[in-house]
């Protein structure tokens, strides 16, 4: 029973809770800004989508319904650039997270195979790789990789933890890299929407592959643009030979996003207002925020999209952590993300406004 858990590495969040336990000591409460989760109203066009579509006794089907396959390929045509695409080239999934830890088994990986992500990344790339029995290994610029055994590269722009966003130009080099070399690329795009002093670009966008998908999928969700967390709503768009392939095993395996969800997601994705409403919440909230930060002596680096400020007090992160915790706020220390985060924390800015408030105060 123990035998794919003792794979994986030991879950980071446990070593938080004496922190937490010290934040939420403080007389006014915890201002938990260390994860990245929706705090905000699922908006009433959303709700109203998934409550008519309630009454779904039959099974879903893995591909989505025709409408939820016009809405995706909809707004990837129209937000992403990508103007080729069609119905096979998206497939819906039961939230992005899921998709990234099973991808690499779903694509047939094991041992002998490397599965490669930024040096500085989501914990799950790793548990991924971890997973199936491929060999995790971590990248400054992926094209200086041995490309001997990496099968799959995995991009993230707009970065978590950093908000680093990848220009334009830097994708079609790492793209015609991998595909000189045969990898299979996939972008973790989750964050394309929330860009502040950057305009993030997606790998589908005409001008990065040249109007072909092939050897490229990116990953979106809506959790953070349209606050459905809760719904486990995602998809994923690109390489037609690699969605169907993967659809195949997803039917197998009865991995279907509810019909109520699909309905859902029509919805969302057809209204662009609810998305610059929220855009408005965080942005006031990153720079309160900010600011509150540069005055208490922190420096921010990148940053520039996404729905954290990765900042640093030029001291080892627990010490930050431990900072913080005693003015009753909560942060998530870097080297969650991998060692070379280890003297920066990630601040989230989803955080009510009244608890942001807070902090700001607590901070000045």
């Amino acid at each position: 029973m123990a035998a794919v858990s003792d794979r994986l590495p030991a879950f980071p969040w446990d070593k938080l809770e004496p922190y937490k336990a010290t934040a939420a000591a403080h007389a006014d409460g915890i201002v938990d800004l260390s994860v990245g989760t929706p705090v905000d109203p699922v908006p009433e066009l959303i709700q109203r989508a998934l409550i008519a579509a309630a009454d779904s006794p039959g099974y879903p089907t893995v591909w989505g319904t025709p409408a939820l396959r016009d809405a995706i390929t909809g707004w990837v045509r129209g937000r992403l650039g990508a103007s080729a695409a069609g119905h096979r080239n998206v497939l819906p999934v039961v939230g992005s997270k899921e998709l990234v830890a099973w991808l690499p088994t779903q694509l047939g990986l094991g041992a002998g195979d490397k599965v490669a992500y930024p040096r500085l990344a989501y914990p799950t790339y790793e548990v991924g790789a971890r997973l199936c029995g491929a060999e995790a290994v971590v990248y400054d610029d992926p094209t200086e990789l041995d490309p001997a055994g990496v099968k799959l590269l995995w991009l993230n722009s707009p970065s978590n933890p950093t908000g680093q966003v990848l220009p334009k130009e830097e994708l079609i080099r790492i793209v015609a890299w991998a595909r000189e070399h045969g990898i299979l690329v996939f972008s973790d795009e989750c964050y394309l929407e929330l860009g502040w002093e950057a305009e993030p670009v997606s790998v589908l966008h005409d001008d990065v592959c040249a109007g072909s998908y092939e050897g490229l999928v990116a990953v979106h969700s809506l959790s953070k643009r349209s606050n459905l967390a809760g719904y486990r709503a995602a998809f994923i768009a690109g390489d037609a030979d690699v969605l169907g392939e993967l659809l195949e095993i997803r039917k197998h395996g009865g991995m279907m996003t509810p019909a109520p969800v699909q309905a859902a997601t029509v919805a969302a994705l057809g209204d662009d207002a609810h998305v610059e409403e929220q855009r408005g919440r965080y942005a006031a909230r990153r720079a309160a925020l900010r600011g509150a930060l540069e005055a208490h002596g922190f420096r921010v680096e990148h940053s520039e999209a996404s729905l954290y400020l990765w900042v640093t007090r030029d001291e080892p992160c627990w010490e930050t952590v431990a900072h913080l915790a005693g003015l009753g706020i909560l942060v998530a220390p870097g080297d969650f993300y991998g060692e070379a985060g280890a003297r920066f924390v990630r601040v989230a800015f989803t955080a009510t406004d009244e608890r942001v408030e807070a902090a700001v105060k607590r901070l000045g």
